[in-house]
């Protein structure tokens, strides 16, 4: 099972992320965190070492609703949310790749049946949120 759903779309950057976070809504999440990783290396590792990273975003995407249940039935799931969407794209690159957490490596981390029905829903959601991307 790879981790991560990965699609690549060709738009810059800022473009993408303004259609990844409207797809994401579209799809029942909001975002909870956001982390500048290209400016958090620019301030913390100097310029040289953001400029190798390139544009480099991770958003915490969050569905209210699948969040409570897998609390409720796995309180120790906290670790593992909210669902991590990264969109980032190299300076010399064509195309900005997006990648999202599969769900399904909850079912791995838990004993909970309920979190099977958990991550079947966010990882439909968020599949959907990809798809729309790539249309």
């Amino acid at each position: 099972m790879n981790y991560a759903h990965t699609i690549t779309v060709s738009l810059p950057f800022e473009e993408a992320v303004t259609k990844v976070r409207q797809e994401l809504a579209n799809a029942g999440f909001g975002i909870l965190t956001e982390i500048d990783v290209h400016a958090t290396f620019a301030t913390k590792l100097g310029r040289e070492s953001a400029q190798a990273l390139g544009d480099f975003l991770i958003l915490g995407a969050c569905n209210p609703v699948l969040a409570q249940e897998a609390l409720t039935s796995d309180p120790d799931m906290g670790v593992l949310l909210p669902c991590n969407v990264v969109i980032r794209r190299d300076h010399s690159a064509n195309a900005t790749t997006v990648q999202a957490i599969n769900p399904q490596t909850m079912v791995q981390l838990s004993n909970s049946p309920a979190i099977q029905n958990v991550a079947n829903q966010a990882d439909a959601h968020l599949l959907a949120a990809l798809a729309a991307l790539k249309a």
